[in-house]
């Protein structure tokens, strides 16, 4: 019998979006014999065709739960499954607990991919898009790296660890922006060409000078530490993976978990908050600091290096890097309009870093 690899599928104007391919919904049908429940229903709630992943909510004889098809290799998915593990069983923390098989495992093979259950709690609500939810946000990202500390993967699963890549991550931040100037030259009749050509200079230097700083700081001390000394880190943490529960908030969706220095997480939310405010705002981000402080202590050295993060140009580079791939759709107006908005709030960035730049005299 050929065996079935589970392969990104597309969606178009033929399908919808939470459309799933047939041999896979009957993949998830044979997962689910592996289970100690019967199944009602199952409802697609998010999907990623384009990387060969999805999620149902499945209403069970057992209450509901979520089937999760983890679209990462098997053994980088074995990291992030230990570590759910490790967070609800060792750690007590507010993470969806694993639901074994019939065989007490915490997984399905199946199509090439690994998937297993979680329990689904009721009730999780995402926080108010303001100060007091960023806040909240914050200090539920901050337990959540205190209580990751110390995990140790399974013997068979592959160690996803970004704490030595920093370096290099900022290396390919500024060779991409000259994939950036080459590509906009290459197209220069098309819209934001032009003005692509007008600003990515700026933002290389910006680049350089992060990378810079980041050399002559503490980091390569940080990272000797080790990987179970730091932690986890979400990776792709925001408005919708921490939600309110009744007994507090709940951190979901940790299949990107990696080991990493913290902080990291933390940059990603402020950057991203701040980018959704259209300016950068003092005030919120020291409560947001402050809140996830409380929580898990940032030092003096943990807090130079978020400021050096928050100094390179992430919301550019995270925009425009998909010009990489379809140059002649992406140089568009709409583009344009993206750039104009990136740049008049990197305006306001740099008055706020100043004036926050030593706040860890104050927080230690």
């Amino acid at each position: 019998m050929e065996k079935t690899f589970i392969e990104p599928w597309e969606v178009n104007e033929t399908t919808h979006e939470f459309f799933v391919p047939d041999y896979i919904n009957k993949l998830a049908d044979k997962v689910l014999k592996h289970y100690d429940f019967s199944v009602k229903s199952m409802q697609v709630v998010t999907t990623k065709p384009d990387k060969g992943g999805c999620i149902w909510k499945i209403e069970t004889s057992k209450g509901p739960k979520s089937l999760k098809l983890l679209h990462r290799r098997p053994t980088r998915s074995l990291f992030s499954l230990g570590a759910q593990e490790y967070l609800v069983d060792v750690r007590h923390a507010r993470v969806p607990p694993i639901v074994k098989t019939k065989d007490g495992a915490n997984y399905v093979e199946a199509g090439g991919k690994l998937w297993f259950v979680a329990e689904w709690i009721e009730s999780l609500t995402p926080v108010t898009k303001d100060l007091e939810g960023a806040k909240l946000l914050c200090s539920a990202l901050g337990e959540f790296h205190r209580l990751s500390k110390g995990y140790v993967p399974p013997r068979q699963a592959e160690t996803a660890s970004r704490l030595h890549k920093w370096r290099s991550n900022y290396e390919n931040v500024i060779m991409k922006m000259d994939w950036f100037r080459n590509i906009a030259k290459a197209y220069k009749e098309l819209p934001a060409s032009s003005y692509l050509l007008d600003v990515v200079d700026e933002f290389e230097k910006q680049a350089r000078r992060s990378l810079e700083r980041l050399d002559q700081s503490k980091y390569y001390e940080l990272v000797k530490h080790g990987n179970s000394h730091w932690g986890l880190v979400h990776q792709d943490y925001g408005w919708s993976n921490g939600q309110m529960g009744k007994n507090g908030m709940w951190i979901i969706d940790l299949d990107g978990v990696a080991y990493d220095l913290p902080i990291r997480d933390l940059r990603k939310l402020i950057s991203g908050t701040m980018a959704d405010l259209y300016k950068w705002d003092a005030k919120w981000i020291r409560e947001m600091i402050k809140a996830y402080h409380e929580s898990n202590p940032i030092s003096p050295e943990l807090y130079e290096i978020l400021m050096i993060d928050l100094s390179l140009p992430n919301e550019f580079y995270k925009n425009i890097k998909e010009v990489v791939y379809e140059p002649e759709l992406f140089l568009n107006e709409q583009t344009v309009q993206l750039m104009k908005t990136i740049i008049e709030t990197d305006k306001t960035k740099w008055p706020v870093l100043e004036e926050i730049q030593n706040d860890w005299k104050r927080v230690k």
